[in-house]
């Protein structure tokens, strides 16, 4: 019995742990999207995504509001987007994406993971070839009405490159500068996005065996863990 109660208590405060995680990342979104186009969702189409995502992470509507009232304060830290490229083991590469307020910190932080954990911090470009950027647009299957084909069909001038139907979820992928005009068009037929953001996909992906997986893993938990880390993206092949 006390075995089992620390397992769930564990399990508890991971669950906790990543929902803090999520918070900082969408209160850092709000910041950013705030700096640059003003407290005005109905006219900043960046914080609109912000907010939604947000929701989309369960996240309180005081603690939305706490955020924006934060990221119109003068005195609040200003955040700014710098990225990093570098190898993991067995050659993979990976690209990460953070919000800092201190540049000096996030930079030794992401020095000492990569080469704590099997890597190699590289510079600007070095990596970042061998990702292709897209919109990303996650819409609950539920959420969506109508003919998926024809709504593929009717988007495409909006910018939209492909649909992939993942469980329950729907992903619209669009190319990196077409993401403001499909958002416009989603919005204005209506229809709810889970989740918008954009991604970097892999050109080529690397297959590797279940105990080098498990090395690249580690680093890549790694940096996810670092609260300055947006996202984090790689060449390794996690297909089946």
């Amino acid at each position: 019995m006390g075995r089992a109660f620390e397992y769930r208590k564990a399990a508890k405060m991971k669950r906790w742990a990543g929902m803090a995680k999520a918070f900082t990342k969408v209160g850092r979104e709000i910041n950013i999207a705030i700096k640059e186009g003003g407290p005005d969702p109905d006219y900043n189409p960046r914080l609109r995504l912000a907010i939604n995502n947000a929701k989309a992470v369960n996240m309180p509507k005081a603690n939305i509001e706490a955020a924006i009232k934060r990221a119109t304060d003068k005195d609040t830290s200003n955040y700014d987007e710098v990225t990093f490229e570098g190898y993991g083991p067995h050659g993979i590469a990976v690209f990460v994406e953070a919000t800092s307020d201190n540049n000096n910190r996030t930079v030794a932080s992401m020095r000492h993971a990569f080469s704590k954990y099997g890597g190699s911090l590289g510079v600007n470009g070095s990596v970042d070839y061998m990702f292709e950027r897209k919109g990303q647009f996650i819409i609950k299957a539920e959420d969506l009405e109508g003919d998926l084909e024809e709504m593929e069909f009717e988007l495409i001038d909006s910018g939209l490159d492909s649909i992939e139907v993942d469980d329950d979820e729907i992903n619209f992928y669009t190319a990196f500068e077409d993401f403001a005009t499909l958002r416009d068009e989603l919005e204005k037929r209506e229809i709810k996005v889970s989740k918008a953001e954009l991604v970097r996909l892999p050109t080529h992906t690397k297959k590797l065996t279940d105990d080098e997986v498990e090395d690249v893993l580690v680093l890549i938990e790694k940096l996810e863990e670092d609260d300055d880390v947006s996202n984090v993206f790689h060449t390794m092949d996690v297909s089946e």
